[in-house]
């Protein structure tokens, strides 16, 4: 037996197209309305792919800005395609490689070139730095305090701007001064009137002074004095000065002869103390001169005459070769004799017959008699 099917008749054929043509004619605002739903979803697609693929960014260079549209992606590309090329000590805000979006901005601040001149060398450096100080620390150069910076490191940058720098260094030295001591003389009742003595030595002082020099870049230039201090100080010389008057008489004898008294005794004359065997009252004095005629070079005791040391006298009265002091004249010798010098009287020898004539003659003067040796100052 077969399986039976049934067959297609033309009824049913138009059953089915009538349903479908009523099936479209009650949907078709509702496919119309699909198809311009899709149309606009392609078209916002298509401009949101268009607003993609172009741009707006800001470009700043050196503190000027300009808006740039692109399609550009990456900041590499953008400068490329606006024929912008970096030297290699320019900053950029962003990564070359980085990507871009609509609005972002790109800030370039071109390096310039600045001469520096430091410990003897000049060289160029490339700085965006402002300030002379930060394209100074740019270098890693550092600064000791007292070192010149010419600009000024608040300066502002330029182009080609000359910085030197001048290192500065100070340097304390100490120098010696030797301070002298003084001399304090103080009255001693003990001791005889014109005679001194030293109490206490005397020693200098020393003071170091403390003076700054300064060099720049090795070479001296200034210096200055800072201050001072006394090391040691100075220890004054004391010298006792007698003002007690002689009294001591060493002789006792008193003699008479012409009118006139010899004492023996002890005196100080022209800072000299001495000890005399008789002072001469009333004495004249005259002089001579080896210019006269008649007069030689020779004296009676056999020295030759000299002018502050020769004197003739009477030998009774000074012995010859004996020292006396002659109140306004000063020690001198008797060496020589006169056929006219006798008694209180003495002849005082002078180089020139002028100076002899000049000195004429002169009355009433004391003269201590002292002996064979001359007193020596004390």
């Amino acid at each position: 037996m077969g399986i039976f099917h049934k067959g297609e008749t033309h009824e049913s054929r138009s059953s089915s197209m009538s349903y479908a043509m009523r099936w479209k004619h009650e949907n078709l605002r509702q496919i119309t309305l699909v198809g311009v739903l899709a149309i606009a979803v392609i078209f916002i697609i298509l401009i949101w792919l268009f607003g993609q693929d172009h741009k707006k960014v800001s470009l700043v260079v050196d503190g000027k800005a300009q808006a740039v549209e692109t399609k550009e992606s990456k900041v590499a590309e953008v400068l490329n395609e606006q024929s912008i090329q970096l030297h290699p000590k320019d900053t950029i805000s962003r990564p070359l490689n980085s990507s871009l979006g609509d609005g972002d901005r790109i800030v370039i601040v071109r390096a310039v070139p600045v001469k520096v001149s430091l410990d003897g060398t000049t060289k160029v450096h490339f700085t965006t730095k402002a300030k002379v100080e930060d394209a100074v620390s740019e270098l890693g150069v550092r600064l000791q305090k007292d070192d010149k910076v010419t600009p000024a490191l608040d300066s502002e940058v330029s182009a080609n701007l000359n910085i030197q720098i001048v290192r500065v260094n100070k340097q304390t030295v100490q120098k010696k001064e030797a301070i002298p001591f003084k001399v304090v003389k103080k009255e001693d009742a003990t001791l005889l009137k014109g005679k001194t003595k030293v109490v206490q030595q005397g020693s200098q002082g020393l003071v170091i002074h403390s003076i700054e020099k300064v060099f720049e870049d090795g070479k001296f230039v200034a210096k200055r004095w800072v201050g001072k201090a006394v090391s040691k100080n100075a220890k004054p010389k004391i010298v006792a000065v007698g003002t007690k008057q002689p009294t001591a008489v060493l002789s006792a004898s008193i003699t008479r002869k012409a009118g006139a008294v010899s004492i023996g005794g002890l005196t100080t004359k022209g800072g000299v103390s001495f000890k005399y065997k008789k002072a001469l009252k009333n004495v004249t004095l005259t002089a001579y001169s080896a210019e006269e005629d008649g007069i030689g070079t020779r004296t009676a005791s056999g020295t030759r005459v000299a002018e502050g040391r020769t004197i003739a006298v009477d030998k009774d009265v000074v012995p010859l070769g004996w020292w006396v002091f002659i109140e306004g004249i000063g020690f001198r010798k008797a060496e020589d004799t006169g056929g006219a010098i006798n008694g209180h009287k003495i002849d005082v020898y002078y180089d020139t017959l002028k100076a002899a004539n000049h000195f004429g003659k002169k009355k009433g003067r004391t003269v201590y008699v002292i002996g064979p040796t001359k007193p020596e100052l004390n």
